[in-house]
């Protein structure tokens, strides 16, 4: 019972009590950091460590590193290192790729249905603010947490294609004098857009979490995830149905300047995905423990949540057939693509039997071949510069 002849008296041995509640909270919560701290991965902000050993090539990890992460050489993942330079020959601009077709297309009022109109419209809405969230993605939340230098060295230049991209919307929505506001804000407005910027905002904010950091099995578990929903899920399946529809409409001698820097496009995402789907594995390589049954189980729900979600923008962007396409061969293309996912990862095929039922897209997604769409022959995929059309 308080005593109300001295409350300050009384008053003060309870601050006594609470101090030492608070005193063996604080004692068990530095336990629990420190034994994280042992565990985590360096920033490469640390201190120098004057007269330091050199750095030998075992000493790097993909993640809870604890050598120095400012010297790149010697390279211990050199399909990262390789990863950086085909991503720097192949740099372009929007700017490049002429407009001027398109835009008479797109002011000529019988060139292009309502339909095809929306289609165009909503596919920009939806990617311009996309590469935006890959991007804070990963300025914001991964790099801090994968701990070697050479993966780092490629996450920057991810960075900054994706701001290519959104500078390649930017420009396509200018160029054809759309409304830069409904364009942009579409992800707020639009169902199809919002559901799936919905869906992947969430890991971003785990990672993006001040708290958050690496070096216990909940943790390296929650990092491998987020890294499974964006590389695999949000880049590997969100992307293909607008893909699909914007490119099918330059086979069609269609807004050949709108496919065309989608197709580089596609270029640039198919190698962010390889390269994530490499660091996943490397993870899994490293970290054996954190790939349990359990944990699969999970990211084949993950995965397949994924394909239902991106079945339903195809349903929304194509109520009616247009192009040549339908929703229902979407959902037969995603499934086929989504088994091509689940297998790069280790973990079984879920959709048997699915077929590509755009087999056109594994000849626009094959570098390495000359191209000879849209009425223009990309001879060289080389920088800016040395880009040549026939």
């Amino acid at each position: 019972m308080r005593n109300w002849d001295d409350p300050i008296t009384e008053s003060l041995k309870q601050v006594e009590v609470d101090n030492n509640v608070k005193d063996i909270v604080e004692k068990d919560t530095n336990a629990s950091d420190k034994n994280i701290k042992e565990n985590e991965g360096l920033t490469g902000f640390e201190d120098i460590e004057k007269g330091a050993n050199r750095i030998q090539v075992d000493d790097k990890a993909i993640i809870n590193c604890r050598a120095d992460l400012n010297q790149l050489i010697p390279f211990k993942y050199d399909w990262a290192w390789q990863k950086y330079l085909d991503g720097s020959a192949n740099h372009w601009m929007p700017e490049e790729i002429p407009m001027h077709d398109d835009i008479k297309i797109w002011n000529d009022p019988k060139a292009l249905t309502e339909d095809e109109r929306k289609i165009v419209e909503v596919n920009l809405g939806f990617f311009s603010t996309a590469d935006s969230l890959v991007a804070n993605n990963l300025v914001l939340a991964v790099y801090k947490h994968i701990t070697n230098p050479e993966c780092r060295q490629y996450l920057l230049r991810q960075a900054f294609e994706e701001a290519i991209h959104t500078h390649a919307y930017t420009y396509c929505v200018q160029s054809l004098g759309l409304d830069e506001g409904k364009i942009f804000n579409m992800y707020r407005e639009i169902p199809a857009v919002a559901t799936k910027a919905e869906w992947a905002l969430p890991f971003t904010q785990s990672l993006g979490d001040p708290t958050f950091r690496t070096g216990t099995k909940e943790n390296n578990q929650r990092l491998l995830r987020d890294l499974i929903a964006f590389y695999v899920v949000f880049e590997g399946i969100f992307f293909y149905v607008g893909f699909t529809q914007i490119l099918s409409m330059g086979r069609r001698n269609l807004l050949t300047g709108v496919a065309q820097q989608f197709q580089y496009i596609l270029r640039d995402e198919s190698m962010h995905m390889n390269f994530g789907i490499d660091v996943i594995n490397q993870i899994k390589a490293e970290n054996p423990e954190l790939w349990t049954e359990q944990f699969q189980s999970e990211m084949i729900d993950l995965i397949k949540k994924g394909v239902d979600l991106e079945t339903k923008y195809a349903y929304d962007t194509m109520p009616k057939p247009i192009l040549g396409m339908n929703a229902e061969l979407f959902e037969e293309y995603l499934k086929f693509i989504a088994n091509r996912r689940l297998l790069q990862i280790d973990l079984p095929e879920q959709y048997p039997g699915a077929k590509n039922t755009f087999e056109w897209m594994s000849e626009i997604m094959d570098l390495k071949k000359e191209k000879n769409f849209f009425e223009t022959r990309v001879t060289e995929y080389q920088t800016g510069g040395q880009l040549k059309f026939d």
